[in-house]
């Protein structure tokens, strides 16, 4: 068959085999099919669907299109984490190294932020001397030893994904949940783990806004993770509001290692214990999620995450005295308040007007090849429900850039991302559900 008679059988609603899920995306890889057509297909996926078997049909293509990491010489179930982006969201820098203190081998390849979303790899080379290129031998040889490397993802782990999603985002075809789930879950198998915890985000800073459409791309993933045999579990999380109050790679870094030490704040260090507790299960530590819990609450306390952060970073040529003496991490030459204009409570905090803000002083990217400045971001002082008064700080702007035109545009724009009101506003969860292959469990609000 031609890529014309797959485009017309998906477009009248029909359902294409494995075979030619694979063949059309062998030929976009190396060049046969050519965009025109394969943008006609994703529009037609985008109207019609697909059905779970195609979906993970189509994630098995994607994912075998290039390199696939082996991890079978690496003893134990081996857990993967994804997150599908947010705003002061630094859960990996703190539930690698606690996972892996429970014995559970973290093999995670990682990307660079862009846009209002921070990445992994950014903060880690916030860290002086941090290498987040690894050969593949090296990879291997520190996952054996410590049993914890993130990395910065190849630049071969699933190539069809890279080409199609660069299609999309100029077809307007991004927004397609079985494009999305297959863009997602493709990289996770190609990267190696057993099995894969997805933090799922929701709300005004995350990529789908909607509960309603988070919980609908959640059920997708896991289904392929099933459908592929791969165990995968999803957990749907709050992020209308920076998760925790650091913006920006350095200020992360040092917040995950507060974090590490149990000084941290208290909703990052509340999803991350949650998150390790499905991991912990998943790595085959604890029979129970509450099980997993109690482990992960003891290897905080104890110190045994802490240091296995401490030996990541060692293994891969940083620095790990930044876990006793942050002030080695990069800082920015001025700090600037935000003040509240008002009497009164603060009913909401816009995670993305932050998450911009940040990405405009230079803790982000616009374009992929925008540099990053380390030490530059957002520090918030105050959270939803705290009752303030005008004149208080709000926040403060961590700038390299002191020019006062600019400051004066930057304090503006923090600003804009609070909402006041009279009276306290009701408290909104951090957890909605969790999604496994048996259904969807709701969690207590």
């Amino acid at each position: 068959m031609r890529a014309v008679d797959w485009i017309r059988k998906k477009r009248d609603g029909g359902e294409l085999s494995a075979e030619e899920l694979a063949a059309l995306i062998e030929g976009y890889t190396n060049g046969a099919v050519p965009d025109y057509q394969m943008a006609a297909w994703a529009m037609a996926v985008y109207y019609q669907g697909m059905t779970p078997r195609e979906t993970a049909d189509l994630t098995l293509a994607m994912a075998r299109s290039g390199e696939q990491v082996d991890l079978s010489a690496i003893p134990g179930i081996k857990v993967d984490k994804h997150s599908t982006g947010g705003v002061g969201d630094t859960t990996t820098l703190v539930l690698g190294p606690l996972v892996a203190a429970a014995g559970i081998p973290v093999a995670k390849m990682s990307g660079r932020g862009l846009g209002h979303t921070g990445g992994t790899i950014d903060k880690l080379e916030a860290i002086p001397g941090f290498a987040v290129e690894r050969t593949r031998e090296a990879f291997l040889r520190q996952l054996r030893e410590i049993g914890l490397a993130v990395i910065s993802q190849s630049g071969n782990i699933a190539p069809a994904d890279k080409l199609l999603y660069a299609l999309r985002d100029v077809t307007a075809t991004v927004d397609s949940i079985p494009l999305i789930a297959s863009s997602i879950m493709s990289k996770k198998i190609a990267s190696g783990a057993d099995r894969i915890l997805l933090d799922v985000k929701t709300g005004r800073g995350a990529f789908m806004k909607t509960l309603e459409a988070s919980i609908e791309l959640a059920q997708a993933m896991v289904e392929i993770g099933a459908q592929v045999g791969r165990e995968t579990v999803a957990v749907i999380t709050d992020m209308d509001e920076p998760l925790a109050p650091s913006i920006g790679n350095a200020l992360e870094v040092r917040e995950a290692v507060d974090t590490l030490a149990g000084r941290g704040p208290q909703q990052l260090t509340r999803l991350c214990l949650e998150l390790a507790s499905h991991m912990i299960r998943l790595g085959g530590k604890a029979t129970t999620r509450e099980e997993g819990l109690r482990l992960a609450e003891e290897l905080l306390a104890s110190g045994a995450a802490l240091d296995k952060f401490k030996a990541m970073i060692a293994a891969q040529e940083g620095d790990p005295r930044i876990a006793d003496q942050p002030e080695l991490l990069p800082a920015a030459r001025s700090v600037v308040p935000v003040v509240s204009p008002q009497d009164g409570y603060i009913a909401s905090i816009d995670a993305e007007q932050l998450g911009v803000t940040a990405m405009r002083l230079g803790a982000g990217r616009a374009k992929k090849d925008d540099p990053i400045e380390p030490a530059v971001g957002i520090r918030l002082l105050r959270r939803s429900g705290d009752k303030v008064s005008a004149g208080e700080p709000l926040a403060e702007l961590h700038m390299n850039e002191a020019e006062e035109v600019v400051t004066a545009r930057m304090t503006a724009a923090a600003l804009a991302a609070f909402r006041f009101s009279h009276e306290p506003p009701a408290p909104k969860p951090l957890i909605y559900a969790v999604i496994t292959k048996e259904g969807i469990e709701r969690m207590p609000q």
